[in-house]
């Protein structure tokens, strides 16, 4: 991105500035869905990257993309789109992990965090003491067992990138503290795009809760249960403290990813409905081309109108949400860039059995706080599904499944197979449930 725009590119845009007719005034970055003011993303024929190129005040950025697009020496010319956190308003004896759930107040009893997560649950096989029976889990804990006899515990090995509002990750100051149920040892190095420095903290909440879903510490004693457990975490900060980030941010965000890496990439996002964003696309396409699995949140009833990037993108898993039902949420679009379903809490869409509408709990930041935490009731949405998505897809890396002289496009492939093959049906059409509902257990289970 240090490299200099040909000579020519500059007098074009310039000029389409200068000519374009004035738009609406415009502050900082939309609270809903739009654009950044006084930003267009061009590729040249030819170059590797797009840029982002800053207008002239008064510039009408719609007007001077549309005329940009006229002219053949470029690829593709768009506004600098903004996206969203996907979050919605609001048998056999088996060894349990000892969590025991809230991590204040009255301690639980070791187990406890069954009572909770009822997302990580067995949903079929008889009911224990300890271990109960949900019809909306997923079965974490035998996919913990696959791992441990594929002696990959936790999925150790993998590294899950975790594009969001930033993780808390680390102790910078009395006021940003590391969570109490992440290690140091288990994140990698990480970087912030909105701020442009290397301290991606959290200063929302959201991307610590999908990073504690995607690998939270289990069987430590300490409040839940993450899924890949052992797995690296690599955070990098897309969102800001609203949960809202910037195309060219986002690409730069994946291409960094891939660039140190990342096996897996979480992305609990989504731009407006039919926002063309080809940055991203293109960075999406490049994770692809080097056997990175990209994962993507469909986006939610009354936030996105319709299943929208980047779940549409390139080769990424797109993932709707269930309830702890078993049914699909009354917020998961459907549209044919649903792959699968997983666990995103709240209430079910209506013709569905089941009325229970638990939310998905995790360790994280109390609202407007960097240093307090608990495990807040009001986490529901395609945000929370595809943090499921990415944590078993690590495990699948992890358990010795696939070919081991498969590479790149075939291992994406190859996981994205799996995941859809081991989903079970709930009985609603493709495009509301795509595959069905995951399976850790039989996504991680010997062929």
């Amino acid at each position: 991105m240090n490299r200099r725009l040909p000579t020519a590119a500059v007098a074009l845009l310039a000029t389409l500035a200068l000519a374009s007719e004035p738009a609406d005034a415009a502050g900082g970055v939309p609270a809903a869905h739009g654009f950044v003011p006084r930003q267009v993303t061009i590729k040249l024929a030819g170059d590797r990257v797009a840029r982002t190129i800053g207008l002239r005040p008064g510039a009408d950025v719609r007007a001077v993309a549309a005329a940009a697009r006229r002219d053949p020496r470029v690829q593709y010319a768009v506004p600098n789109y903004v996206a969203t956190a996907s979050l919605a308003e609001p048998g056999e004896e088996r060894e349990v992990p000892n969590d025991p759930g809230p991590i204040a107040g009255v301690p639980g009893p070791p187990g406890g965090w069954v009572a909770r997560q009822w997302n990580f649950l067995p949903w079929q096989g008889p009911a224990t003491p300890l271990l109960p029976v949900s019809p909306g889990g997923i079965d974490a804990i035998g996919a913990w067992e696959n791992l441990v006899a594929a002696r990959r515990p936790g999925a150790q090995g993998v590294t899950v990138a975790v594009l969001d509002t930033g993780i808390a990750y680390r102790t910078l100051s009395p006021d940003f503290l590391r969570s109490p149920d992440f290690s140091a040892g288990q994140f990698v190095k990480g970087y912030d795009f909105v701020d442009h420095d290397k301290l991606p903290l959290d200063e929302n909440g959201h991307g610590t809760h999908v990073a504690g879903t995607i690998a939270e510490k289990t069987n430590n004693g300490i409040g839940l249960t993450g899924l890949a457990y052992r797995a690296k975490l690599m955070p990098v900060r897309v969102l800001d403290s609203a949960g809202r980030g910037r195309a060219d941010q986002i690409a730069q965000g994946i291409r960094y990813a891939i660039g140190h890496g990342a096996d897996v990439i979480n992305m609990s996002f989504n731009f407006s409905c039919g926002r063309r964003v080809p940055g991203v696309d293109e960075a999406l396409r490049q994770a692809y081309e080097r056997g990175v699995v990209t994962v993507a949140s469909v986006g939610n009833v009354g936030s996105e109108g319709c299943v929208s990037a980047p779940a549409t993108g390139p080769h990424t898993i797109g993932v709707g949400g269930s309830t702890a039902g078993g049914c699909i949420g009354n917020y998961s679009l459907a549209g044919k860039g649903v792959d699968v379903l997983a666990p995103g809490g709240g209430a079910p869409a209506v013709g569905c059995p089941s009325v229970s509408s638990d939310p998905i709990y995790q360790v994280t930041l109390k609202f407007g706080s960097t240093e307090e935490f608990g495990e807040p009731g009001d986490y529901v949405g395609t945000s929370m599904a595809a943090a499921h998505v990415s944590g078993v897809a690590a495990m699948v890396l992890a358990s010795r499944t696939i070919d081991p002289k498969t590479k790149k496009k075939g291992l994406v492939a190859a996981v994205t197979k799996r995941l859809r093959h081991s989903a079970r049906s709930l009985g609603l059409p493709k495009t509301r449930q795509g595959a069905g509902l995951i399976d850790a257990a039989t996504a991680t289970a010997p062929s």
